[in-house]
């Protein structure tokens, strides 16, 4: 029989903020357990979240912050490095917009930056065995973004050295990673190298097909690119070890389309919405990944141009909830089972006394 999907989880980092509930990691549980979530996937930027160094560390830190959220019956889905994991690889171009994702003593330096990247995903890889966790959220970083659609044309090999180089700064993560025994799922998303199954691909091709270079799905990313996120998951479910509940939509006009013409989010043709405002057909995409086994949690992020995140969050709750299928613990139609006889299905087959 299927595995059932685990959920409905919270990503929180959108939620957190300076005011109550939302400043402490304590609060913010309450309130998300208030809603109906189980499960929260937890930034691990944010010190008033987690002690990300401490819970590499430390058995003892790490099953206390479990046994804390357990007391709301809450859970952790998985910890998640995106910002970290950016800083793996950017381009020169885009370095100072990305300085605020490191320690302040580090502006301006993007080597220190990323050695501290590195090191991070080293405390998420030991912090999630501690905590006991199998996935882990994070980005791959970008060094060709600039260019995806690019005048002139690419030299040849670009491509091909962005790709062995991605590779050579994560492959010793991956291995972190394995030693661990955690599945690094990037999030296949625009502005990152890993953005859809032909460029995962490539960048599998490149750490040799490393068993922990996997995938966060989410379809709203696939919306917006438009690319069938339902033959996707028929690709690559065998690599889908997190997945993202977020909605879209893409509505082109005359005057825009996929890329949006610089247009603030609440203009632009593809755009994210609240869970169930959006075109995401979730009830094919929680069929499809019961039916192929998907051992996570559906976890919510929200991002949505319109509605108000705090209704988004009580909302999402609900509509998880309401996809997530109950898996059968019988075939449908064992009540006309006729039992099993090899004698017997030979003689259906007309092969009995054949030679």
């Amino acid at each position: 029989m299927a595995t059932e999907i685990k959920g409905p989880g919270l990503f929180i980092a959108q939620f957190l903020g300076d005011s109550a509930p939302f400043d402490r990691l304590d609060t913010i549980a309450d309130w998300a357990a208030g809603l109906g979530y189980k499960a929260l996937q937890l930034p691990t930027w944010d010190a008033r979240v987690i002690d990300l160094a401490l819970a590499a560390e430390s058995a003892d830190y790490a099953q206390e912050l479990q046994g804390k959220l357990a007391e709301k019956g809450l859970a952790i889905s998985e910890l998640s490095t995106h910002l970290q994991g950016q800083l793996i690889a950017v381009h020169p171009g885009f370095a100072p917009m990305f300085d605020a994702f490191a320690p302040d003593a580090l502006r301006g330096k993007p080597e220190a930056q990323r050695q501290w990247a590195v090191e991070q995903l080293g405390h998420a890889a030991r912090a999630s065995r501690n905590l006991g966790l199998t996935a882990h959220a994070t980005f791959s970083g970008a060094l060709l973004w600039p260019y995806v659609y690019p005048w002139p044309q690419r030299p040849a090999g670009l491509v091909e050295e962005g790709f062995a180089e991605l590779a050579r700064r994560w492959r010793p993560i991956l291995d972190t990673f394995d030693d661990a025994g955690v599945d690094v799922s990037y999030e296949l998303h625009p502005g990152e190298d890993l953005h859809d199954g032909v460029t995962f691909e490539r960048f599998l091709d490149a750490v040799d097909g490393h068993p922990r270079a996997n995938i966060l799905y989410d379809p709203s990313h696939f919306v917006l690119q438009q690319l069938d996120y339902l033959a996707f998951i028929d690709i690559y479910h065998s690599r889908i070890k997190c997945f993202h509940v977020k909605d879209a939509e893409f509505r082109p006009t005359g005057r825009q389309g996929v890329y949006g013409g610089y247009s603030n989010w609440a203009d632009r043709a593809g755009r994210f919405r609240s869970l169930g405002d959006g075109q995401v057909d979730f009830t094919a995409i929680f069929s499809k990944l019961t039916q192929y086994d998907f051992p996570g949690w559906a976890v919510l992020e929200w991002e949505c141009a319109l509605k108000d995140s705090a209704v988004g969050a009580a909302e999402g709750a609900k509509f998880i909830a309401d996809h997530v299928i109950p898996v059968a613990s019988r075939s449908f139609d064992d009540f006309a089972a006729s039992g099993t006889d090899a004698g017997f299905n030979r003689r259906l087959l007309g092969l009995d006394g054949a030679q």
